[in-house]
């Protein structure tokens, strides 16, 4: 019966991500994993009007290893393991932008597998902590796109279990291997690191001779992740905002209830604030019940949990801005829904799982929760024959990339530069602002008055102001 339970739940599971990976529209960020992977990081889009048959195939190349590495070295700030596994998994599966995510997928239901393992051996209710998990919103956001989140949260699964077993079973190789987990976790997104620390200090203090062999698994690949990371550091200055302490603060407390229970005051509209009151008393109430009822891992979940917010915030300490976002909380989700399982009597744990499979059902379904490229390529495609307007952005990466994914073959585009001139006659404009560039084409645009501006059905208004 345990057996036909487990399998039930990953079979579940499965279903779950791969339609959430289905429904959900292209992303921005996803973007240059695909053309990275593709061999060009930055693609050569035609200067005039073209259709999006014409340049499939710049979304389906093959880059080497050594490519990769160098190009994320000169713009991104990745480190590239991901994107290695990436480059394989469509080489053998397909250049489709679903078989990329599939690949996220898989490593999600794998950090799964290895949670259920953890939870056994720490004597947690296994099936409430999966269901705490894999429901919650960040989770299961981060394990379906393609990008690195799920493989780093494998690795540092993994990490935690081997570092967990070889505490409890005082065996050095273990925590050889739990160190060398960490470093993979590292090396495939560098905000892993705040979960390697965590479970290395627990260690020190748990089983400080362990240490040794634990760091000497971690350590080898520090000298890797600084040979990107220094080469990096000057990439996307501007992507945050400027450091406060006080919105800082706010903005961790929004996220991390975000993380948990995803948009639900998006859906809400006029009733927006209630239902965050009531959220809140939702998440305050779970949080005294883990303090009431303290299990004999409570303190090293509790620190697990801890440790993405506490880094987080210290990182906008140490760099002035504040990189606080739902998808790089999620780092905390496994070891929250350890945190709670054994904790929250039945009926709260049947009001979190209701709550959150809401939440999940808004990831799949609303477009609230969607960036708006996929729904102006379709709402588009309405007007066929007119020339289509779209921003090339910051880099012609994020924005035309999911924006031509999904647009018709025979549809006419025209990427708008900063210098572009649109030549006369109707067009349909794209009101895609969401990087810096893009937001100046769109403010432009919008006083040009010889185009219709196209606002994605179910986007939030965008503002821009026109100046002489």
């Amino acid at each position: 019966m345990g057996r036909m339970k487990l399998v039930g739940f990953f079979a579940f599971a499965a279903l779950l991500l791969v339609a959430i990976a289905w429904l959900r529209a292209p992303e921005y960020d996803e973007a240059y994993s695909i053309f990275l992977t593709a061999g060009h990081a930055r693609p050569a889009w035609p200067q005039g009007v073209f259709t999006p048959g014409s340049v499939r195939g710049l979304f389906a190349g093959h880059a080497g290893f050594a490519r990769i590495a160098h190009d994320l070295r000169a713009g991104d700030v990745h480190p590239p393991l991901y994107f290695w596994a990436l480059k394989l998994w469509r080489q053998a599966v397909g250049p489709s932008w679903f078989a990329a995510r599939l690949l996220s997928v898989l490593f999600t239901l794998g950090g799964l597998g290895l949670l259920a393992r953890l939870a056994a051996a720490a004597a947690v209710p296994v099936y409430p902590a999966l269901f705490l998990v894999l429901l919650s919103y960040g989770f299961a956001y981060t394990g379906i796109v393609a990008r690195g989140f799920a493989l780093a949260q494998l690795c540092n699964i993994a990490g935690v279990l081997l570092i967990f077993l070889a505490a409890s079973n005082r065996r050095g190789r273990w925590a050889l291997a739990g160190g060398a987990a960490f470093g993979a976790a590292c090396f495939s997104n560098y905000l892993a690191l705040f979960t390697a620390c965590a479970a290395l200090l627990w260690l020190l203090f748990t089983r400080p001779r362990l240490v040794p062999a634990a760091l000497a698994g971690f350590l080898p690949w520090l000298p890797l992740c600084g040979w990107f990371f220094l080469a990096q550091r000057q990439s996307r200055l501007g992507q945050f905002a400027a450091f406060s302490p006080i919105r800082a603060l706010a903005l961790l407390a929004k996220d991390s209830g975000g993380a948990i229970f995803g948009g639900l005051p998006l859906y809400a509209g006029r009733l927006a604030l209630p239902v965050t009151l009531v959220l809140g008393i939702l998440l305050l109430a779970g949080v005294a019940f883990v303090w009431r009822r303290r299990h004999a891992q409570a303190r090293l979940f509790a620190l697990l949990s801890l440790a993405t917010p506490c880094g987080l915030f210290a990182l906008g300490v140490i760099f002035g801005n504040t990189p606080i976002e739902i998808r790089y909380l999620a780092f905390s989700l496994p070891w929250l829904g350890l945190l709670l399982a054994p904790a929250l009597p039945r009926a709260l744990l049947a009001t979190m799982l209701a709550v959150q499979a809401a939440a999940i059902a808004g990831l799949a379904l609303a477009p609230a929760t969607m960036q708006p490229q996929a729904a102006a390529a379709r709402a588009a495609a309405a007007y066929p024959g007119r020339l289509v307007l779209v921003p090339f952005g910051n880099d012609g990466v994020g924005i035309p990339g999911p924006f031509i994914a999904s647009a018709p073959d025979n549809m006419r585009i025209l990427l708008l530069r900063p210098a572009t001139v649109p030549p006369p006659g109707p067009a349909v404009m794209a009101m895609l602002g969401i990087d810096h560039e893009s937001r100046l084409v769109v403010a432009r645009m919008g006083c040009a008055g010889a185009v219709l501006l196209l606002q994605p059905r179910g986007q939030p208004d965008q503002q821009h102001e026109c100046r002489q």
